[in-house]
């Protein structure tokens, strides 16, 4: 099914009302949408209401907006349905938004959407798991200043993150590892890079980069959410070694299984893909990740797919994140000077 919006959405909204000027601060902010563009709005069914708040703020911000919905059930997706390409063919959009459901198993299909619009000028916004309560009241429940200032966060950090080439990470709950980020920028989803066209996640809120895949060494445990999973009901530990997950446990069985399941999707899963620091004032830890790893003051690591990463060699066909709470991260330089950038979740700068 799909609806083509040039007017105002006549559906009644509800909450969705609130969750429009949500939409339309993230797409302007962002994205960096302009009268007259033209947007595709790509929608599970479940997701309904998540795709008429967007396309609400689409057309108040003036864009040419087009919602459609893809029916689900309950196999995991492994293909694109042919009609999507037809419409990028036919419509070449400036932005594309997918608002798509989070679990683990339809990552690989996730992936491949995000490598669907080649042109380099189109904006993609990636939303994997999200809900119409973060439009309402978290991570992109965002005015346009409180956009301002996590930007502006995000600059600061990056300017501390020049030149360095290795990051030590520890926390309470035992996480004890070290990685290279050598040649490896650090980078902000906060705000569309007009040079790289990266695509972005919505919602909002990290300053990261892909570590080099081999360099991973150490003990990570989350104990809190994993990506495509959700809250956790014990800590996971990881031992990595070379860059690899080379053992994993925990007493939470069943998302144990998930995990290994997901790591073990091909050979390049097990490898680091991401380090990233969490920097979204109005994310909480809820049950889908997308949310939980923008949350101020947390740090989490990936392994898998790293190719849209500066310099990034990871072409696995998964990426998983894990969440690290109450990290110390120290930072060291290029000239060997050390940074403690963070201490027990605090920011030091």
């Amino acid at each position: 099914m799909e609806t083509v919006l040039n007017t105002p959405f006549l559906t009644p909204l509800g909450d969705t009302v609130e969750a429009s000027t949500a939409a339309k601060n993230a797409l302007r902010n962002v994205l960096e949408a302009v009268t007259g563009e033209r947007i595709v709005l790509v929608c599970d069914d479940p997701l309904r209401d998540v795709g008429a708040a967007f396309a609400q703020g689409a057309v108040d911000l003036g864009l040419w907006t087009r919602l459609v919905m893809l029916e689900t059930d309950s196999i995991p997706r492994k293909e694109i349905p042919g009609h999507l390409y037809e419409i990028f063919t036919n419509q070449h959009p400036d932005i594309f938004i997918n608002l798509l459901r989070g679990s683990t198993e339809e990552t690989p299909f996730r992936i491949k959407v995000t490598k669907m619009e080649t042109r380099r000028r189109v904006r993609l916004g990636h939303c994997p798991g999200i809900t119409l309560d973060m439009l309402t009241s978290g991570a992109l429940a965002l005015t346009d200043d409180e956009y301002k200032k996590m930007q502006e966060l995000a600059q600061h950090l990056l300017l501390r993150l020049q030149n360095v080439v290795g990051v030590h990470v520890t926390n309470p709950e035992g996480t004890d590892l070290t990685l290279s980020v050598r040649n490896r920028p650090f980078f902000t989803d906060t705000k569309i890079d007009w040079q790289t066209m990266k695509w972005m996640n919505l919602p909002v809120g990290e300053v990261l980069c892909g570590p080099e895949e081999d360099s991973l060494e150490g003990t990570l445990v989350c104990e809190t959410a994993v990506g495509g999973i959700g809250l956790l009901e014990a800590p996971v530990v990881i031992k990595a070694r070379k860059g690899k997950a080379v053992e994993v446990t925990s007493d939470d069985k069943k998302s144990l299984e998930r995990i290994i399941r997901a790591l073990d999707t091909d050979k390049w899963s097990r490898y680091v893909g991401e380090f990233a620091f969490g920097i979204n004032p109005h994310a909480r830890v809820v049950a889908e990740f997308l949310e939980t790893e923008k949350c101020n003051n947390t740090s989490h690591i990936a392994f898998g797919n790293n190719e849209d990463f500066p310099n990034g060699k990871n072409p696995a066909a998964n990426h998983m994140d894990f969440l690290i709470t109450r990290p110390t991260i120290t930072l060291t330089y290029a000239d060997g000077e050390e940074y403690t950038i963070m201490e027990d979740g605090q920011y030091k700068l």
